[in-house]
């Protein structure tokens, strides 16, 4: 079969296009006949070996944890679902080697969920890894209530702009930050815009008075420390980018997959109260260049990457 692949750490250039072995099913596990997948900050991240220390890897790898498809075979043991049912998940395996940038993936039961109907295979594609960090940090970590004032950093990106949807589905009052020249696409998703930077607290404070219930970290870095001051609640915060917010008893979220997690996020999508931004797309040949575009940091919402 087809597929992106590296046999060595780097850059979006390392990456290559060609014929790969056909996955093996398992038992528990389905043979998924991708119809798209997309790009995560993650995937370059482990490309270029940042998470080298603490991710077990076997070359060549083929990278990649969305995935919108067809089932196409299934393992004995993988009752839940028939063959020729439309899916799509967070399939990440407890190591990295078979990713989701190929034709086809072995997938484990417990990382599939039933496509919403109402998405293509390539918006359905964009939703799994990023909508699930969003709904496991506000609904799991943070634990957002009706009326809550919470603060969402990098509003505009891939898991801030489902993050935003999201907290605004549980009826919450959202702040989130951005450019100026996201302001309008922030509001547009029901956010009141900040700009961060050095304003960045002036600009919350403006917007929430009486200060946050809740902060969402998505940045990190000493810039995502700030908003915490702001908090009538010292440690109800939770970052994604930031472990150290365990220190003062806040929760730190790597995304896990979940069937119960992902069919909440498909009566979301279903109903109407949420919906993936796409804002690129490439063929799965020019994945390079689709890293290249999420690695500038610049990514508004997702990119989608159709395999057939």
């Amino acid at each position: 079969m087809k597929a992106i692949y590296y046999e060595n750490y780097g850059g979006a250039d390392v990456l290559q296009y060609g014929e790969v072995p056909e996955p093996k099913v398992g038992p528990d596990s389905v043979l998924v006949d991708i119809s798209a997948t997309s790009v995560n900050p993650v995937d370059w991240k482990i490309t270029a070996g940042y998470l080298d220390q603490v991710l077990y890897t076997t070359f060549p790898i083929i990278p990649g944890w969305d995935a919108s498809g067809v089932v196409a075979a299934k393992g004995p043991a993988a009752s839940e679902i028939k063959e020729g049912d439309e899916v799509y998940g967070y399939i990440r395996m407890d190591f990295i080697h078979a990713g989701t940038f190929a034709e086809r993936i072995a997938a484990p039961i417990r990382t599939l969920a039933r496509k919403p109907k109402n998405l293509t295979f390539a918006e359905a594609a964009c939703v799994p890894l990023a909508g699930l960090t969003a709904y496991q940090g506000l609904v799991n970590a943070l634990g957002i209530q009706k009326d809550d004032t919470v603060f969402i950093s990098a509003g505009a990106g891939g898991v801030g702009t489902f993050a935003i949807q999201i907290a605004k589905s549980l009826g919450a009052n959202v702040i989130a930050s951005a450019s100026p020249l996201n302001h309008d696409f922030i509001a547009s998703l029901g956010a009141e815009p900040v700009t961060y930077g050095a304003d960045l607290i002036a600009g919350i404070s403006k917007q929430a008075s009486g200060g946050l219930d809740a902060y969402l970290d998505l940045n990190g870095g000493p810039e995502g420390h700030r908003p915490i001051e702001l908090l009538k609640q010292s440690n109800r915060v939770a970052s994604i980018a930031d472990a150290s917010v365990a220190q003062i008893g806040g929760k730190y979220v790597f995304v896990r997959p979940s069937i119960q997690d992902l069919n909440h996020l498909t009566k979301l999508i279903e109903s109407e109260q949420i919906r993936p931004i796409v804002t690129e797309s490439y063929a799965l040949k020019d994945s390079a260049d689709a890293f290249k575009s999420n690695m500038s940091g610049h990514t508004r919402g997702k990119i989608s990457i159709v395999v057939k």
